[in-house]
């Protein structure tokens, strides 16, 4: 991809799947940096070989808590959704990337390709929902997407989701994909929660917090009813 113009076709999915491409079929493709810019020019690089790994650090317990029917939202490359069938227990992923849901189902992952915000399979039935790898900033508003989450989990399921580290701001921006070699996306909105806020955040959502928990660095939460 080096050299490629800009262009302003190049939506968020379309670089996903590049760079996703980039990291399952390096042989085909340049490898480069990709990472999200924020507003005030902040970057973050996107953990895209991460995500197409078979394990993670910190996913251990994550794991550990998903003992019944899970849906993970924002599956990507179905790293966990994988995790969680081959531990014996029903998973369906979500995700609205062609590229990253046809990586999932090849790793033998059962995942639809479709927005959480959507009409989904078990509505109010699953005994947990997953928010892994920043994925809580789905749509740039996460009471909104825990209240959503709720509605599928049913009355004695956990919505467990990764945050951020305790000190970290919570709050909703906009960002866009790009590359070293000069590929950037549209926008798109995001958010952030960090530790010190997600019980605000879970309680204008109708949930509350049960847990928390770290490892390997990482920050999780593990929500329910109220």
């Amino acid at each position: 991809m080096t050299g490629t113009p800009v262009t302003d076709e190049d939506t968020p999915l379309d670089l996903y799947a590049e760079g996703l491409a980039e990291v399952t079929d390096p042989d085909e493709f340049d490898h480069g940096h990709w990472f999200l810019r924020y507003e005030d020019g902040d970057e973050v690089p996107l953990q895209l070989s991460h995500w197409c790994s078979d394990e993670v650090p910190g996913d251990s317990e994550l794991l550990r808590r998903c003992v019944g029917a899970t849906l993970d939202v924002g599956c990507g490359p179905g790293r966990l959704a994988a995790a969680v069938a081959q531990r014996g227990f029903p998973v369906l992923g979500l995700d609205i990337s062609p590229a990253a849901v046809r990586i999932a189902r090849n790793r033998g992952a059962l995942v639809v390709q479709r927005s959480v915000f959507d009409t989904l399979p078990g509505e109010g039935g699953w005994q947990h929902v997953l928010l892994a790898d920043g994925n809580i900033g789905i749509g740039g508003d996460p009471a909104r997407l825990l209240r959503r989450c709720g509605e599928l989990v049913d009355t004695d399921g956990t919505v467990l989701t990764e945050i951020d580290p305790p000190g970290a701001e919570t709050r909703s921006c906009v960002v866009r994909i790009e590359s070293a070699t000069g590929r950037r996306s549209d926008t798109f909105p995001w958010a952030h929660v960090g530790m010190d806020h997600v019980d605000q955040v879970a309680e204008t959502a109708g949930l509350m917090l049960a847990e928390s928990w770290s490892e390997a660095g990482r920050w999780f939460a593990s929500l329910r009813h109220r």
